[in-house]
């Protein structure tokens, strides 16, 4: 069982990868497998990571049987809040 700070960092990772792969288009997304190969995240903690920014509006989920995650998109406001962030930073 993954910690609070794996938690959070899987669900940052998670919203950095799908906002580069899709360059800040809604429409565009990844497979979970992608995002499980390309952040190196245990799937049962990607599939936490999903499940938890799906229910807080920022991403979408297609989910294939056995609740893995088939295509992850951000949602508009997934997208504004990461780029908030990047405004922040500078």
């Amino acid at each position: 069982m993954a910690t609070l700070r794996e938690r959070k960092s899987y669900r940052e990772q998670v919203l950095g990868a799908l906002y580069e792969a899709s360059e800040g288009n809604r429409l565009l997304g990844m497979t979970g497998t992608r995002l499980a190969h390309d952040l190196d995240i245990p799937e049962q903690d990607l599939v936490a990571a999903c499940t938890y920014l799906a229910g807080e509006g920022l991403i979408t989920v297609g989910w294939e049987p056995g609740n893995i995650p088939a295509m992850v998109t951000r949602t508009r406001q997934g997208i504004r809040l990461r780029e908030a962030e990047e405004e922040k930073r500078g």
